[in-house]
């Protein structure tokens, strides 16, 4: 197996999540992914960070992304013009404990690209905040509100939406969404 080959199947399933959940549409996000791969082959030497080809190839997808989706004079696909309150009704006794995994992501695809892209990378593709920092290229302090901000806004839209439990089951008081038969 080629280096080629095996940086494919190292990164390929993951690249294609975290572009699944910016774009929301399969064709775009394998389109996402094969751009990341091409400009990696073609420029892979003058890319920062060669020494971590998955993270280089993540913030090369997510700049692709940016712009795939800004140049165009398109505005990103679900930017929140409903702008919600920062605190959560009710408390933290009114947050939910446990979604569906097929809800969570639901809910992750309506939230704003600002905070979509920094959960989905810390909690479907497992990275640290210093790697989501590089990835994004901003500040790891910048990572952390965003991810908190995110999840506010998650536990916020789970608490308007009913209930289902009919699958896996995703805790988010852990640090880690837990996957769970439920």
């Amino acid at each position: 197996m080629t280096e080629l080959e095996e940086l494919v199947d190292a990164h390929c399933h993951l690249l294609y999540r975290f572009a699944f959940s910016l774009a929301k549409d399969e064709d775009q996000a394998a389109e996402l992914v094969q751009r990341a791969f091409l400009i990696w082959i073609r420029k892979g030497d003058q890319l920062p960070d060669q020494s971590n080809p998955g993270t280089g190839l993540f913030t090369t997808l997510y700049r692709e992304y940016l712009g795939y989706t800004r140049p165009s004079g398109r505005s990103l696909p679900d930017a929140l013009d409903d702008a919600e309150p920062e605190s959560a009704p009710g408390g933290p006794e009114a947050e939910p404990e446990v979604v569906d995994a097929r809800e969570a992501l639901d809910l992750l695809s309506g939230l704003d690209e600002t905070f979509r892209a920094p959960l989905a990378l810390f909690y479907l593709q497992q990275h640290g905040y210093t790697e989501i920092a590089s990835i994004l290229d901003v500040p790891i302090g910048t990572v952390m509100s965003r991810i908190s901000r995110g999840k506010d806004q998650l536990r916020r839209r789970k608490l308007r939406e009913p209930a289902k439990v009919d699958g896996k089951v995703v805790d988010f008081q852990s640090g880690v969404l837990k996957h769970s038969n439920g």
